[in-house]
């Protein structure tokens, strides 16, 4: 797999040296020389000392060959445009974004070009809502600008889904469970699964049937 990355930052060093590690093709983007003169990455990942928010550069740096961008500047502005001309120019199949200030979320979306956003600070708290919270269902992630979710309950003692199997529950049919963590072990849900206060529980839902995932889990609206 090939991969662009915008921005060689302490992030965008972070997951091209990652990437690499990994066995993909990675391509830094950095308009500034300067970095690239005191960065330092792994032996075969490429640089091109060029402004990503630009076509012209972005041609020259081959951006139709790859199979993922990642717009990782620090800037959010600046992601957003490497978003949409990578989507829209260059018809990349995946672009990933870095969210810098949690109130610019809501624009990275697919009308951005944005397939997949990351906000460090949203998901951070999640993650603390995630390891603290019981009986409230917690959103961890999102994919296709929302309408794919990741989200995690963990069984309070009065959950209507304790004591049920999921073949006894009506589970929305665009929404899974995708994994159960119980005693500090992973359970991978089948229809026979069932369900015991305390379990933390992983679905995949969308927009639609989250409501619906939250009230089987949890009894509340």
């Amino acid at each position: 797999m090939r991969v662009a990355i915008a921005g060689a930052g302490a992030v965008g060093l972070y997951i091209a040296d990652d990437l690499h590690a990994a066995g993909h093709e990675v391509l830094l983007i950095e308009q500034q020389p300067s970095v690239r003169e005191r960065a330092t990455t792994a032996e075969g990942v490429e640089w091109k000392i060029a402004d990503a928010c630009e076509v012209s550069s972005l041609r020259e740096a081959g951006l139709e060959r790859c199979d993922v961008v990642v717009a990782a500047t620090g800037d959010d502005e600046d992601n957003l445009v490497v978003s949409l001309l990578a989507k829209t120019e260059f018809a990349v199949p995946r672009v990933i974004a870095r969210v810098n200030h949690p109130k610019n979320e809501w624009l990275f979306n697919e009308n951005w070009g944005v397939d997949l956003s990351v906000s460090t600070p949203h998901l951070i708290t999640a993650l603390v809502e995630e390891a603290v919270t019981v009986g409230r269902l917690v959103r961890l992630l999102q994919f296709e600008g929302g309408q794919a979710r990741l989200v995690e309950v963990t069984l309070a003692d009065d959950s209507p889904a304790v004591g049920k199997s999921i073949s006894e529950i009506d589970v929305p049919r665009d929404a899974t469970f995708v994994a159960v963590v119980r005693d500090e072990h992973v359970v991978m849900p089948r229809g026979d699964t069932t369900f015991q206060a305390g379990d933390e529980v992983l679905a995949m839902v969308t927009p639609d049937s989250e409501d619906a995932v939250r009230r089987l889990l949890t009894g509340s609206e």
